[in-house]
């Protein structure tokens, strides 16, 4: 019955890390609905405007030519709608599809009555690839993901082309380009609005400061070319720059309310961008664009409901938790001071693979200890009860005085009791 109890599977917390499996979809759906519902509204805002053209050229004109000729544009405009309407309706159907797949993954987990069930192994396995082509996606490595989906037939159960979107607007960020980001925010605007998002107002922001960076460096130019010609010619290059960036800035920057901001970024005006005089140098340092970036993507997984940290992660990092210990990150531990592998402990919060990721994780709460009575470690670092050592080492034959370790048999390593140490639970 204990054993039962142990291995009866509890689908609810397994559940714990899946919210974005769902939400994606969801979301993704309501922005196709939306595409469509806004192309529809404009389409026949459009198509009242040319039928009472049409209904007027009728009027005026005895010839039917015009009217006819009015009729086509209007049939034209109609076709090009329905052909829109396809392709969102071919989404729309993509998405479905992907979420009703999603969902009978989940309705499996419940059919698993047991942990030891051949059915759970199958189910883990499809949810660790689940994790890793999302790891994969996140790290940069589209291409690698989509072909691990691909092999393992779990295509509809993760966002390939979601994270490959994101990921070009992001390059582009890098690459010194605000378009791409800023068609995504004219896209998302009213859901940016509703969670107070920065990200349209950084990208204006950083055109700002462009377009007074080319100011200037079109002033320094024109300054240089007047005193190699002897000529004043004037800076009008730059002075042009300069007009468009305070147009730009009383169009998009000037209703934010941030008066200190707004100030600094008035400053630049004054300050050209080899003054190295703060705060105006950190608005044009390239380290910008980075931070563009980076708001870029926490704004788009905050929008998709998709934590900031890989899924794995998470999921690690939950079960690095049920075994930390306070030892897992002592200096004196058994993997750090014991350079033989062969007697290497095999906990893997202190493994080199995870230690770092599990060193902010909070401790085990055991409620009860797994600890054998009266326990003792060996000179190799291993500790076992004393009474199960005894009684191998009777069973082994070993000679009195001496002891093997258990592990490691009668092949291995031979010590005298007196090396072996009493340890205390603390």
């Amino acid at each position: 019955m204990a054993e039962l109890t142990i291995t009866k599977l509890n689908a609810e917390s397994h559940l714990l890390l899946e919210q974005p499996l769902l939400r994606m979809p969801y979301e993704l759906s309501r922005r196709n609905f939306k595409n469509a519902q806004r192309l529809i509204e404009h389409s026949s805002t459009n198509m009242s405007t040319s039928l009472d053209g049409a209904k007027k050229a009728a009027a005026k004109s005895s010839s039917t030519t015009q009217t006819l000729d009015s009729l086509d544009s209007m049939i034209a405009k109609m076709q090009g709608l329905k052909r829109k309407l396809e392709g969102l309706h071919e989404e729309e159907t993509r998405i479905h599809k992907s979420a009703k797949a999603r969902l009978q993954h989940l309705q499996d987990l419940y059919e698993v009555k047991s942990l030891a069930d051949v059915k759970y192994e199958e189910w883990s396995r499809t949810r660790l690839s689940r994790l890793l082509v999302d790891y994969l996606l996140r790290e940069g490595y589209s291409d690698s993901a989509a072909h691990l989906a691909q092999s393992k037939g779990i295509t509809e159960l993760v966002d390939v082309d979601a994270f490959v979107a994101c990921q070009k607007i992001e390059r582009s960020l890098r690459e010194g380009r605000t378009g791409e980001a800023l068609d995504w925010c004219k896209e998302h605007g009213k859901e940016l609005k509703k969670v107070g998002g920065v990200l349209e107002f950084e990208l204006r922001l950083q055109q700002y400061v462009e377009l007074v960076r080319q100011g200037h460096e079109a002033g320094m130019s024109s300054m240089d070319s007047d005193d190699m010609d002897g000529v004043s010619i004037g800076g009008g290059g730059g002075e042009t720059k300069l007009v468009e960036a305070r147009a730009h800035a009383k169009k998009y920057l000037s209703g934010s309310g941030d008066y200190a901001l707004l100030g600094r970024a008035a400053g630049l005006l004054a300050y050209k961008p080899w003054d190295e005089v703060e705060p105006y140098a950190s608005l044009y340092s390239p380290s910008r664009w980075t931070h563009l970036a980076s708001l870029f993507v926490s704004t788009h997984h905050g929008l998709y409901s998709l934590p900031p940290r890989p899924l794995l992660h998470i999921a690690l990092s939950a079960g690095l938790s049920a075994l930390k210990t306070p030892a897992c990150h002592s200096a004196f531990t058994p993997s750090s001071t014991n350079a033989s592998p062969s007697t290497t402990t095999v906990c893997p919060i202190c493994s080199t693979e995870l230690n770092e990721l599990a060193r902010n994780v909070p401790y085990a709460l055991h409620t009860t200890s797994l600890v054998e009575n009266d326990p003792v470690v060996l000179p190799n670092g291993r500790i076992y009860g004393s009474e199960r050592l005894r009684l191998f080492n009777e069973k082994a034959g070993t000679e009195k005085g001496w002891i093997y370790d258990p592990v490691e048999g009668t092949a291995g390593e031979k010590w005298k009791e007196s090396e072996v140490r009493k340890v205390y639970i603390m």
